[in-house]
């Protein structure tokens, strides 16, 4: 994927909540809170809402199968906060230099995540115990 002509700059594009339940969850963030639904599709074993949140998207993350990855951080942590997501310009040049800085990658290569945006994850090893993902604009 090209990048494009004008850099937009690193930004947070969602934070992924991983919870065992959206329909218990939701009246939460849609009637109290007011956030409307944004459609995504689903991915990695998991149903997604996302939720309008300023620029950046609440994604709620239900597991669909037990041993899909948020069910197995379900079943290690609870509910909570899963990953932040932060869309970059350059997918490819952003992993080389994490890369080069020694940080550990999941996704060596970019791989199609959900809305067939190109993603990839780095270790929460590397970046203080936090999953981070990042998703090319």
């Amino acid at each position: 994927m090209t990048t494009p002509a004008t850099p937009r700059g690193t930004r947070l594009a969602h934070i992924g909540i991983a919870v065992e339940s959206l329909q218990g969850i939701l009246p939460f963030y849609q009637e109290l809170l007011g956030l409307p639904e944004v459609p995504l599709d689903d991915a990695d074993g998991a149903r997604i809402v996302g939720l309008a949140a300023g620029e950046p998207l609440v994604e709620l993350l239900e597991p669909a199968v037990a041993d899909s990855p948020i069910g197995k951080f379900l079943a290690k942590r609870g509910p909570g906060i899963h990953h932040l997501c932060f869309h970059v310009d350059d997918l490819d040049g952003t992993l080389a230099r994490c890369r080069a800085a020694g940080i550990r990658l999941i996704d060596e290569t970019p791989r199609l995540g959900a809305e067939g945006k190109r993603i990839a994850f780095l270790h929460p090893s590397a970046t203080a115990g936090v999953l981070i993902e990042l998703m090319e604009y």
